[in-house]
């Protein structure tokens, strides 16, 4: 897991063609003016998700890991909690393959994400986005891109 802000998403471009892909084209677009939604960059191999959204209590949120794709989260506006912990420490769930989708339940830590700051999520971390960053929900816009493995 690397948490970052995006001014200095050029530090990780060495990670891979895809993140590297990812990571510019958030520094790129104008994400204020883009509807919510999916948008593809290079097809399922890079693709962009678009949400406006409150955060929610942590009652209201589960564990999630994904095995063909990393997470690049970034929070445009508003602020946000995400969990996160390795997978292989937590019990895991049934994985959905058409969703890319592993449940998972346990222990966890968590990190506060706010405006102008991104998280990568390798298939090895899980996480739960969509946190309140404290006792109240708050709107959010943030963009996941999606880099295939």
């Amino acid at each position: 897991m690397i948490l970052d802000q995006l001014k200095n998403a050029a530090q990780y471009y060495g990670l891979g063609a895809g993140l590297a892909a990812g990571l510019k084209y958030l520094q790129e677009t104008d994400l204020k003016s883009i509807a919510p939604g999916r948008y593809e960059i290079d097809g399922d191999r890079l693709f962009v998700l678009i949400m406006d959204y409150n955060t929610k209590a942590r009652e209201q949120a589960f564990w999630e890991a994904h095995r063909n794709y990393y997470d690049i989260q970034y929070v445009l506006k508003g602020v946000e909690r995400m969990g996160f912990a390795s997978l292989a420490n937590l019990q895991a769930g049934a994985y959905d393959e058409s969703k890319d989708f592993v449940p998972a339940e346990g222990p966890g830590d968590n990190i506060l994400v706010p405006a102008g700051s991104f998280a990568i999520f390798a298939p090895q971390d899980a996480h739960i986005p969509s946190l309140n960053a404290g006792a109240e929900s708050t709107a959010v816009r943030k963009i996941v891109v999606k880099v295939k493995l």
